[in-house]
């Protein structure tokens, strides 16, 4: 089927040379900037396709990708990818031939199940900029603004959903609103463009998504919890909903121990 084809061509297009290098490169950066910490990551099934699903942090500059993929690799090395969902409008510029190498795959049910059958991991960020641009005053919130497609991809790939949960990157400036209404005021809705975020950091100050403020140097954690056999716990036709709303209750409950354990803002 031609279809299945160009979903095989697109993971074929990572590249586990390339994809170390950069790891080598930007990763150790990202993680003495952050002092991340990536906990039970081992929680990943050892083999097979896996849906790990993740609350996404830290606006533009999200670090959460260079904080998981590095510790993935060093557990279950790069003869194994790792793909990212990413939205379509990250391959409209100079870093499309890059992402793709590193195994970034633009987000589609077709995608995700090519890579998820091949035996590989896939990580998605349901929420997507929605989340990573949630309020910093409510920073410990999952919310994926109803978005259940994630539940369907690993039911119908028959792999588990792995939940995984970070804190610390809505530290890492002031975001003050998503700007939902200012999208809607400016007819930009139209253009598929849902939010138009305002933030207050460093250097620029007030920023209605651009200019990007660079981020503090906020200690980000993650944690991988332990992985949910759909079919197992919720029968051979689960609900969706019902699957989704365990899912994010699982990953609340975790993100609010995670909060718990900060003392102060930015220094963790």
């Amino acid at each position: 089927m031609p279809g299945a084809a160009n979903q095989d061509r697109e993971i074929a297009k990572w590249d586990p040379a390339f994809a170390k290098q950069v790891v080598d490169t930007i990763s150790p950066v990202i993680r003495q900037w952050h002092r991340a910490e990536v906990r039970n990551v081992d929680n990943i099934p050892a083999a097979g396709g896996a849906l790990v699903v993740s609350n996404h942090s830290g606006g533009m500059f999200t670090p959460d990708v260079f904080i998981l993929s590095p510790e993935f690799y060093d557990t279950f090395g790069y003869d194994r990818p790792i793909y990212t969902l990413g939205h379509y409008g990250l391959f409209m510029g100079p870093l499309d031939g890059w992402l793709r190498r590193l195994g970034v795959i633009e987000a589609s049910r077709d995608n995700a199940a090519a890579a998820l059958h091949s035996g590989a991991v896939v990580l998605v960020f349901p929420g997507g900029d929605y989340d990573s641009y949630r309020p910093t005053f409510g920073a410990n919130t999952i919310d994926f603004n109803g978005r259940t497609g994630y539940v369907r991809t690993a039911i119908e790939a028959g792999v588990p959903i792995v939940p995984t949960v970070s804190i610390g990157a809505q530290e890492t400036q002031l975001f003050l609103t998503r700007g939902n209404w200012l999208a809607r005021k400016l007819g930009l809705t139209k253009a598929r463009l849902d939010i138009l975020p305002i933030s207050f950091g460093f250097p620029f100050g007030l920023s209605v998504f651009f200019p990007p403020n660079l981020p503090l140097p906020a200690k980000v954690v993650m944690e991988v919890l332990e992985p949910i056999d759909v079919v197992a716990q919720f029968g051979t036709d689960p609900d969706v909903a019902e699957v989704d709303a365990h899912v994010r209750s699982v990953m609340q409950d975790a993100l609010d121990r995670l909060a718990g354990q900060r003392r102060l803002p930015i220094l963790g």
